[in-house]
């Protein structure tokens, strides 16, 4: 199955090309990089125009202006060729081999969607803020709480999709709300969701962290807008119907 891995990057100059480099490395047969540089003000864009050159599987996009990790996704899906659909971020905080363990229950027929799960039986994974881990455990609870699932970890970068759960969302929230968007959205349709164990590198702020407690207060509004308000919107309504026609197409 084609594979399309999304790279959103915003000054990650020290590690977008040991990524798309060990992205590039996987036993893949039709790979495809689709990077969105979110107007960089150091040597990212420069980097991954140089990758880009050498290998015709990495297709660059620039932001004129910085507009945040969902603005550069959104930006993404809509050039996105593949049957699957990889989120990998540019900081290495996720290592590009598990790429392999995220969409095996996809290729395997068995999953639609899969989220790389921080806190499943690890295989590694840095100690750092006790704070992150109990806001990510209580964000998780919350949207559990409203979508009835059983997620472990709806705050991960890491997540696969089938091209016809993805593609035919459009993208609302700012920021890093899309974790919470796209959880919202995909547990309105039919699509099997799973979870596989990850490892997790995190950085500190001093080596680059960005999400800050802004987005943490963001992502519990997101969490009760698209959960109780926007399930009635008529774009959310055709998003289901879509999804679910598209995952029905599959399954025939």
């Amino acid at each position: 199955m084609k594979t399309s891995i999304l790279v959103p990057a915003f000054n990650e100059e020290a590690t977008i090309e040991t990524v798309l480099r060990r992205v590039l490395q996987l036993p893949i047969a039709e790979l495809e990089i689709i990077a969105v540089d979110d107007a960089s003000t150091d040597r990212t864009l420069a980097i991954l125009q140089n990758l880009a050159r050498e290998n015709p599987n990495i297709t660059v996009l620039s932001q004129v202006k910085n507009q945040g990790k969902t603005h550069a996704i959104a930006r993404a899906i809509g050039q996105f060729t593949g049957q699957i659909a990889v989120i990998q971020d540019a900081d290495l905080e996720y290592d590009p081999a598990e790429i392999m363990d995220l969409i095996g229950p996809i290729v395997a027929g068995n999953a639609d969607v899969v989220y790389g799960s921080r806190f499943m039986v690890k295989k590694a994974a840095r100690v750092l803020y006790f704070y992150h881990y109990l806001a990510n455990k209580s964000l998780t609870f919350l949207s559990n709480l409203l979508t009835n699932r059983n997620m472990s970890d709806i705050e991960t970068c890491y997540k696969a999709f089938r091209a016809e759960v993805l593609k035919p969302i459009h993208l609302q929230s700012k920021g890093f709300g899309m974790e919470i968007e796209l959880t919202a959205a995909i547990c309105r349709t039919k699509a099997r969701t799973y979870e596989v164990p990850i490892s997790y590198y995190g950085r500190t702020y001093e080596e680059g962290k960005k999400i800050g407690w802004k987005d943490g207060v963001a992502a519990i509004y997101y969490i009760l807008y698209f959960n109780l308000i926007h399930p009635f919107r008529h774009a959310s309504k055709t998003y289901v119907r879509a999804v679910n026609q598209g995952l029905n197409k599959v399954t025939d």
